[in-house]
């Protein structure tokens, strides 16, 4: 099955400058936002409680919001998730108070709304963790990108891959934070795992492209380097679409009807979707081009038999 009626011929390489300027405004404008506004920290990181409730009838979270202020909860955030009755509520750490006092704090506050109101789950995050978690998720992506470095490299026996690889890989996150950080949507774990999975799937389509090239260098070793890659991502371009149309399908389903809960690790999938896509076609190939991939780079052991023959 094709998405494309016939073979397409974008010349993608000699646009790909284009294409630089634009990723480096994005990162740069991405880096700014990181930097002057940061991320909108969710407990996993920050430390704090999370609890869901339950209510009889439709909540009003502006109400409860509202009252767990006048109680003393400091900036409680209170949202909607499964169904109008269900309520999540974040609140920032306290030291001073237990989990068995936060609940009952707390159940005094919503039964004041709903006498049939229920806490159904409450969970203390304090700060120590939030940080060890954070640490965790910083060594899970530099251990990611390493493994992928050292992967391509040996899997088409050339840096030069590997590099176009890992700036696209990285190109991918740096937006997903860059937006996170202009939207100030919550930052969890969820959107870490989401994040990782993006890397995953970024680099799927990057390998995809990267044995085609191989293919095409394996076919006719005299071809021009450009127009081997250009032959090589519009062989791959409808799969590349297909795919990418039918994963957002599913991942816009998640963002508009999943509620708040899944509404970071949505938003994070869709932005990487869209950003892998445009990576791997303009990032990873355009990148080990600069860097003067040829055919030998990437078949060694032809290179050396033809140096042998040599008087």
């Amino acid at each position: 099955m094709e998405f494309f009626s016939h073979q397409t011929n974008y010349p993608f390489m000699a646009t790909r400058k284009v294409w630089y300027t634009l990723s480096a405004i994005l990162m740069i404008a991405s880096f700014v936002s990181f930097f002057t506004r940061g991320l909108n920290l969710g407990i996993d990181f920050t430390g704090g409680v999370s609890a869901n409730a339950s209510f009889t009838r439709a909540a009003n979270v502006d109400e409860v919001r509202a009252k767990l202020t006048a109680a003393g909860f400091r900036e409680p955030q209170v949202q909607n998730f499964g169904s109008s009755r269900d309520v999540a509520i974040r609140l920032p750490p306290d030291p001073s108070q237990t989990a068995a006092t936060i609940r009952t704090k707390l159940e005094t506050v919503l039964k004041s709304i709903d006498p049939g109101a229920q806490v159904q789950q409450l969970e203390v995050v304090g700060p120590q963790v939030g940080s060890e978690l954070r640490t965790s998720a910083l060594w899970a992506l530099g251990f990611t990108l390493l493994l992928i470095f050292i992967y391509i490299a040996f899997r088409f026996h050339t840096w030069r891959l590997s590099l176009g690889a890992i700036l696209a890989v990285l190109h991918d996150p740096i937006l997903v934070l860059g937006i996170f950080s202009v939207t100030q949507t919550p930052f969890d774990l969820a959107v870490v795992a989401a994040i990782l999975a993006v890397i995953g799937y970024s680099l799927n389509d990057t390998v995809v492209v990267f044995d085609r090239i191989r293919e095409r260098f394996e076919t006719n070793r005299r071809l021009p380097p450009a127009v081997v890659l250009d032959q090589s991502i519009n062989q791959t371009l409808s799969r590349t679409i297909m795919t990418k149309v039918v994963t957002s399908i599913v991942v816009l389903a998640l963002l508009f009807l999943g509620g708040p809960v899944l509404k970071g690790f949505s938003e994070a999938l869709l932005i990487g979707i869209i950003a892998g896509t445009y990576s791997s076609i303009y990032i990873s190939s355009a990148i080990a081009l600069d860097f003067g991939l040829t055919a030998e780079h990437l078949f060694p052991s032809a290179r050396k038999a033809a140096a042998d023959e040599l008087p």
